[in-house]
């Protein structure tokens, strides 16, 4: 249960106040880097968990929960220092947090839970450089945050999709379609 992708999933959320200190103690960019260190066990504990097939329940649950807690604290720290407008973070919050509790939910009722695909690591990748516009003030940063929101979004209804297909297919198995025919 606890192999070296579990291990560096922990080490991911003890980076979150980390993040927080560095972030409060007013040193912005140096918090992004702690973001970045984050984003990094976060790619590196999936190369090694498929790679070495160590890929196991509570990692796949865990995994998604330390990537959610660390952009929910991001969020909130940009909202309360002013870099982001309340409206962007409501928007981002309200995903993040219906994908943990639906995550959770499905999980202890026994549900499959769709692992991260292609999209959302790309919308991962997409909020780290909105992130990177916004720390560093550049040019057209919230516009582009409005973007990437926008494409989560649409990569949630992507992973709802997948997520009933895939316990559809439980429902079709015969003993669960088992009905009375006889009238």
């Amino acid at each position: 249960m606890w192999n070296v992708p579990n291990l560096l999933t922990l080490c991911r959320f003890l980076l979150i106040p980390l993040y927080v200190a560095v972030f409060r103690a007013g040193y912005v960019k140096t918090a992004f880097l702690v973001l970045l260190v984050a984003g990094l066990t976060d790619v590196l504990d999936g190369y090694i968990a498929r790679r070495r097939k160590l890929v196991t329940q509570l990692g796949s649950m865990l995994d998604p929960l330390a990537d959610k807690s660390m952009m929910i604290t991001v969020i909130l720290s940009l909202v309360f220092s002013g870099m982001i407008s309340w409206e962007a973070a409501i928007a981002m919050f309200l995903r993040d947090a219906g994908m943990i509790v639906g995550s959770a939910i499905f999980h202890f009722r026994g549900k499959q839970t769709v692992p991260a695909n292609a999209m959302g690591k790309l919308t991962t990748v997409l909020y780290y450089v909105a992130i990177l516009l916004i720390v560093f003030k550049l040019p057209y940063a919230n516009a582009y945050l409005w973007f990437v929101i926008t494409v989560s979004f649409l990569t949630s209804v992507i992973y709802i999709v997948q997520f009933l297909l895939l316990n559809k297919k439980g429902d079709d198995s015969p003993a669960s379609n088992h009905h009375n025919h006889s009238n």
